[in-house]
C-alpha cells in the first residue's frame, strides 16, 4: 500500500494496524529480530515503544514521531509501503509474556541485576514468576536457540547449599554429673545436673523483698495504702523471679553449662573475630535463638579468615608471586628452609660437632654458660589491626612477637602516660605494661625513636 498522506497525526498511525489478516505473533519471528539495531528508529535513534512503524522497502523501523512529520532519510522516502508493528504480542510459545515486558525484563536486568528491583518495574509478575521465566527461556534456551549458552560452574550444579556455619545443638544436652568438690563439678557454673537446676540462683538476693513483709489489719487507718505496697512488693518479686527463669533457659538453650567448653569456643574467634568485640557480641546472645547466634558468629569468623586469606595473598604478590603454583612451591622451598635453618642451629649447638668452640680450652665452661634462647618471629599479617601498622610498627610486633591488637593497647597506654606527666621512664613503662623485660624495653626504645614518648632524665638502662 502507498502511503500518500504524509501529515497523519501521531494517534492516526497508531490506529493503523496493516495488514488486518496478518498474524503479528508470526512476525514476531521473523528475522528483523534477528536485528541489533531492530528495536531503535532509523532516523532519530530513539528507542521506540509499543507501536511503531516498519518500512516494508528499507525494512528499516521508523517511530510514530517521525513517521507523522513524513521524514526521509537515506534510500527511505515516505511513500514507501509501510507496516504498523505493536510489541504488545507474545514473543515466545507456551508464554504469556509480550513482547513488551520481555524487553523491560532485559532492561531492568541490565540496569539493576537485584530481582526485588525488577519486580517494581514488572507489578503483574512475581519474584518467583520472573525468576522461572529468565531461567528458562534465556539461561536454558527454551525461547530461542541462537540464544548464547551459558556455562554454569561446578559450584552451582551442588544439590544442597554449603553454608560456613555449624550448629552447636550438642552442647545443650544433659551434662554429665561430676562429684562434688571436683574441678569438673566447678565447671558447670553451679549447675546441678541431678536436680535439673542451679545450686546458686541467678539474683538470689531478690527473696529479700518479702522477707520484711508483715500482716496488715483491716482496722488499720491506712489498710488500702499498705495492701497496695505490699501488691507492689510482690509484683517486683514476680518480675526478678521471671527475669531468673530467662536467664537459666538463655544459659541452658545457648549451651553455657560447661563453663571451660564456652572459653574454649569463645577462644576459637581470637585471630578472625577479635577478643574486643566478640566480648561484646555476646551481650546480644539472650536477643538470639541459638542457632541464629551461632550463625551470626560463624559468618564474621568466615569473614575473618577471609581477610587473612586475601592478606596473605596480597603479601604474595608483593614478592611477585601471582598464581597457585609459584605458591606452592613458595612455602615448600621456605618450609625446607626454616627446616634446613632449625637443623644448622641444633649442629652448632652439638658440643661434639661444633670444632670452633673445641679450640679453646675453656669450652666445658663456656657451653655451661646460659644463653637467653632467642623466639622466631611470628607470622601476623591478617592480624586483626595488622592493617593499620606502619612497616616498622610490623617488623616490630613480628621480631618482638607481639600481637597487633595488644601493641596498640601498650602503646596507648605509654602515651597517655607521657602526656599525663611529659616524659615515661623505662621503670615506670615496665609497672604499667606487666610485660616481659625485654620486649618492654624494644618497645620502649621504639617508641622513643619513633617520637610517640619522651624519655626522662632518671629513666633507667
Amino acid at each position: 500500500m502507498a502511503n500518500t498522506a504524509t501529515d497523519l497525526t501521531e494517534e492516526d498511525a497508531a490506529d493503523l494496524q496493516f495488514p488486518k489478516e496478518d498474524d503479528l505473533s508470526t512476525f514476531s519471528r521473523c528475522n528483523i529480530f534477528d536485528n541489533s539495531d531492530s528495536t531503535y528508529c532509523a532516523n532519530c535513534y530513539c528507542e521506540v515503544q509499543s507501536k511503531y512503524i516498519l518500512c516494508e522497502k528499507c525494512k528499516v523501523n521508523i517511530c510514530l514521531s517521525c513517521f507523522s512529520n513524513g521524514a526521509e532519510f537515506l534510500n527511505h522516502k515516505n511513500d514507501h509501503d509501510y507496516r504498523v508493528l505493536s510489541t504488545n504480542f507474545v514473543l515466545f510459545e507456551n508464554s504469556d509474556w509480550t513482547a513488551e515486558e520481555e524487553l523491560k525484563l532485559l532492561d531492568c536486568i541490565s540496569n539493576y541485576g537485584n530481582w526485588n528491583l525488577i519486580t517494581q518495574e514488572l507489578p503483574n509478575r512475581s519474584v518467583n514468576e520472573i525468576i522461572q521465566h529468565y531461567e528458562y527461556f534465556y539461561l536454558e534456551r527454551n525461547g530461542c536457540k541462537g540464544f548464547p549458552k551459558v556455562n554454569f560452574p561446578d559450584v552451582a550444579l551442588f544439590p544442597e547449599l554449603v553454608v560456613p556455619y555449624r550448629f552447636r545443638l550438642a552442647d545443650t544436652d544433659e551434662p554429665p554429673r561430676y562429684l562434688s568438690n571436683t574441678v569438673g563439678f566447678k565447671s558447670l557454673a553451679g549447675y546441678n545436673p541431678a536436680r535439673s537446676d542451679f545450686e546458686i540462683e541467678f539474683d538470689k538476693g531478690a527473696e529479700d523483698i518479702l522477707s520484711n513483709l508483715e500482716f496488715v489489719d483491716e482496722d488499720d487507718p491506712h489498710y488500702e495504702l499498705l495492701t497496695k505496697l505490699q501488691c507492689s512488693l510482690v509484683e517486683a518479686y514476680n518480675r526478678r523471679l521471671q527475669e531468673r527463669q530467662r536467664w537459666k533457659n538463655l544459659i541452658r538453650s545457648h549451651g553455657l553449662l560447661l563453663v571451660r567448653k564456652t572459653h574454649s569456643w569463645l577462644k576459637r574467634y581470637d585471630n578472625t573475630i577479635n577478643k574486643n568485640i566478640y566480648e561484646k557480641m555476646i551481650r546480644f546472645m539472650q536477643l538470639c535463638k541459638p542457632t541464629k547466634f551461632e550463625m551470626l558468629m560463624e559468618g564474621l569468623h568466615r569473614v575473618g579468615e577471609l581477610k587473612l586469606h586475601i592478606s596473605r595473598l596480597i603479601n604474595l604478590r608483593k614478592i611477585g608471586i601471582t598464581t597457585l603454583a609459584e605458591g606452592r612451591l613458595y612455602f615448600k622451598l621456605k618450609q625446607s628452609h626454616e627446616a634446613n635453618k632449625k637443623s644448622l642451629k641444633l649442629f652448632r649447638q652439638d658440643p661434639a660437632l661444633n670444632w670452633k668452640a673445641c679450640k679453646d680450652s675453656n669450652f666445658t665452661i663456656i657451653s655451661k654458660c646460659s644463653r637467653r634462647r632467642s623466639f622466631a618471629p611470628i607470622e601476623i599479617s591478617g592480624m586483626p589491626g595488622y592493617s593499620k601498622l606502619s612497616p616498622q610498627e610490623a617488623d616490630l610486633c613480628s621480631t618482638v612477637r607481639l600481637v597487633p591488637v595488644t601493641y596498640f593497647q601498650l602503646r596507648d597506654t605509654l602515651v597517655s602516660e607521657c602526656r599525663k606527666n611529659g616524659s615515661v621512664s623505662l621503670q615506670t613503662a615496665r609497672k604499667l605494661l606487666k610485660i616481659d623485660v625485654n620486649k618492654t624495653r624494644k618497645l620502649y626504645d621504639f617508641l622513643l625513636q619513633e617520637g610517640y614518648i619522651q624519655k626522662t632524665s632518671s629513666s633507667i638502662s
